[in-house]
């Protein structure tokens, strides 16, 4: 028996197989999210590496910003709680979970059992998203995987003060003209979303033991950033990226265990 986790993002999109035992048989990340190719693609490459096939997938759940488009699942479950289950899973200790995605940040508490007590989102507007690294990244011509990379290297990162992400793109500009280093204004772009998000985690009280789950968690200045912010250390999984994935499997194998009983 498997179950079959679905998170489909804003710009990506990622599946999860769990076996009968809770062991991941495999997972698969596509740079492609929701309106795109990508959810079907993450479907069969996952199918295709693992040589099982959808009539084998015993339930399934959908998570994400595109989960209602999803007909295969047997049902959709918000991003909060995949999140949370697939953190929990991967790093159990964790009370606090931040969350970046392409259209919203989201910060979590959690029970001791992983399930969700209490929350802080933005989905208003795309300072500290995703999104709003998409377009520093783009106003900067760097590839957004190397953002972390340039902002290690910072010596003195640039005051980025604006939130809104059409003001700090003008601000950007202006920094470049005025000869500002490339990797202080990457650095100073990783503390603005740091700053933004670590009002949204105070808000929730003394953050407990901190993981970061999502795509942006790979970015090492963001993770950096934060970890200033809160002034407590964050836990990355390699998985990270999946963790919404993984929660959906694991919730899919919950309601199977409570049917058998």
């Amino acid at each position: 028996m498997y179950t079959l986790g679905i998170d489909i993002g804003s710009t990506s999109s990622k599946t999860v197989i769990m076996a009968e035992d809770g062991e991941l048989a495999a997972h698969v990340v596509v740079p492609l999210g929701t309106g795109t190719v990508g959810p079907q693609m993450a479907l069969e490459e996952i199918f295709a590496e693992t040589g099982l096939r959808r009539e084998e997938m015993a339930y399934t759940v959908a998570t994400g910003y595109g989960r209602l488009s999803c007909e295969l699942a047997d049902t959709q479950i918000s991003e909060l709680s995949c999140h949370a289950m697939g953190i929990h899973y991967l790093l159990p200790e964790v009370r606090t979970i931040i969350d970046i995605g392409g259209q919203d940040a989201k910060v979590m508490r959690l029970s001791a059992d992983g399930a969700l007590e209490a929350f802080q989102m933005n989905d208003k507007c795309a300072a500290g998203t995703g999104r709003f690294m998409d377009v520093m990244a783009r106003v900067l011509n760097v590839d957004i995987q190397e953002l972390g990379d340039y902002s290690e290297k910072s010596k003195q990162p640039a005051g980025i003060s604006n939130t809104c992400t059409v003001f700090a793109e003008s601000e950007v500009i202006s920094q470049l003209s005025n000869g500002v280093a490339l990797e202080d204004i990457i650095a100073g772009i990783h503390n603005s979303v740091a700053k933004r998000v670590a009002g949204m985690a105070l808000r929730l009280g003394k953050p407990g033991r901190t993981a970061m789950s999502g795509g942006v968690a790979l970015n090492s200045g963001v993770v950096h950033a934060m970890e200033r912010e809160l002034g407590v250390p964050i836990l990355v999984d390699p998985l990270c990226q999946s963790a919404g994935a993984i929660g959906a499997a694991c919730l899919a194998l919950d309601k199977l265990r409570k049917e058998k009983k």
